[in-house]
């Protein structure tokens, strides 16, 4: 406090700092920041939750549920941690629906899990307590984590990718030194990436990013195999030089760099149910091309595989049906999402969709689209800013309502994903003991 203030100084030291004191003065601002939370969800027309669970380094299962819906005061969706529970013993449904309903506003509309059968087992699952409860929840499954689900190797090419994760392995893991030896390689040939990557078959993104980082260094980690002397080399210098081989894991680089790039688009806070769902149709679109692409010159794949075989077709084919089968019936349909994102582009308004028209009275729709004005700003705003702060609740109270409640649910549990890699980076093993 040199060159303080005598007043500051006299008033920085009035300040209690015991541990005691400062372990009370932030119970009393967390639960000031609960209560300002619960207010605000009070007066919010409606809910929608995402909920997960995981264990953390002490095996502790703990349960995070987020909150998302539309702050009446701030005129914009908030989205908020409403509880991290433990759950002392087992994490069975029932417990999970315990916990939930320590927790949960009376207004929720809907909820977003991970798809674990304690979540979402059909009779004692959470969720099927929850609806029993409330029969009007919408519940579904995280559409990241579907997504996820959708792209899992075929035979042929989980093969390949298991030879991938061997080779990688053997010179990353089996051996320090062989290991160094392979970074000073590359380092010397001036390689386009000075080591390789480990693969982690939990995290999203590792497949396709371990893929691209051996292709742009295939030619260097041949010629390293080419100079070690092991009795592995032969064999895995064998599948360097197998151009079906290298041609199947050039597709693989390929799709997954699509696949990562659909999982990086469906990330972040913040995304509304209908911009997760516009994201993953244009994918199902796109998978429909690349079939196209692979019966003709393969324009839309940038890596070096010329190979035609029918294993690729049937992979691609495979792929639009994991996706059809999941999104095409999701509880969430397209009708709802094309009325959120543009709804001046509805032509048929009375016979549009039983789906929307159930919600809502067509008529308002018609006088919607017939405001020239409000044509306007929406071509210079986003759905969610249009539907709220453009549109007069007092003109358009039923689209208004809808729009409400269709925005307020989550697409994912990212959030939920987000602070529990948190959780784990601060409640590591060092923080967990004394």
């Amino acid at each position: 406090l040199d060159g303080k203030p005598k007043q500051d100084c006299d008033k920085i030291k009035q300040i209690p700092m015991s541990a005691s004191s400062a372990t009370k003065k932030g119970e009393i601002l967390t639960q000031d920041v609960l209560t300002q939370l619960d207010e605000a969800i009070h007066k919010a027309p409606c809910v929608g939750l995402a909920v997960d669970e995981s264990t953390d380094i002490c095996d502790n299962a703990q349960l995070l549920v987020y909150v998302r819906f539309f702050n009446t005061d701030q005129k914009a969706f908030c989205e908020d941690l409403l509880g991290v529970t433990p759950l002392q013993t087992s994490t069975r449904g029932e417990d999970i629906y315990l916990a939930i309903k320590r927790l949960e506003p009376t207004q929720v509309v809907s909820i977003a899990t991970d798809g674990a059968p304690a979540m979402i087992g059909r009779e004692k699952g959470a969720v099927a307590r929850l609806k029993e409860d409330n029969p009007e929840l919408i519940a579904y499954h995280s559409i990241i984590h579907q997504s996820v689900l959708c792209a899992f190797l075929s035979d042929e090419h989980a093969e390949v990718m298991n030879t991938m994760m061997k080779m990688i392995n053997f010179l990353r893991a089996s051996s320090s030194t062989r290991h160094r030896m392979l970074r000073e390689f590359l380092r010397e040939v001036d390689a386009n990436a000075d080591d390789l990557l480990l693969h982690n078959n939990v995290r999203w993104l590792s497949k396709g990013k371990v893929l691209a980082h051996f292709w742009s260094t295939r030619r260097e980690v041949a010629s390293f195999w080419a100079e070690l002397r092991h009795q592995k080399a032969t064999q895995f210098s064998l599948f360097l030089g197998n151009e079906k081989q290298m041609d199947n894991v050039a597709f693989l680089v390929d799709i997954t760099a699509h696949l990562n790039e659909l999982n990086l688009r469906l990330q972040g806070e913040d995304n509304s149910i209908c911009e997760l769902m516009t994201t993953v149709r244009s994918f199902q679109k796109k998978l429909e091309l690349f079939k196209e692409d692979l019966q003709g010159d393969c324009t839309l794949t940038s890596s070096a595989g010329t190979g035609t075989g029918t294993e690729r077709f049937d992979f691609i084919d495979k792929l639009i049906v994991n996706f059809s089968n999941r999104f095409d019936s999701f509880s969430f349909g397209q009708q709802l999402t094309m009325f959120i994102q543009n709804p001046f582009i509805i032509t048929d308004v009375r016979g549009f969709s039983e789906e929307v028209t159930q919600h809502l009275k067509w008529m308002q729709l018609v006088d919607l689209q017939a405001d020239v004005s409000l044509r306007e700003q929406f071509l210079r705003t986003d759905p969610s800013t249009f539907w709220l702060q453009t549109v007069p609740e007092t003109a358009f109270p039923g689209l208004r309502k809808v729009a409400i409640y269709i925005l307020t649910m989550f697409g994912s549990t990212y959030n939920c994903e987000a602070a529990i890699s948190t959780m784990n980076i601060i409640k590591n093993k060092y923080r967990s003991r004394l």
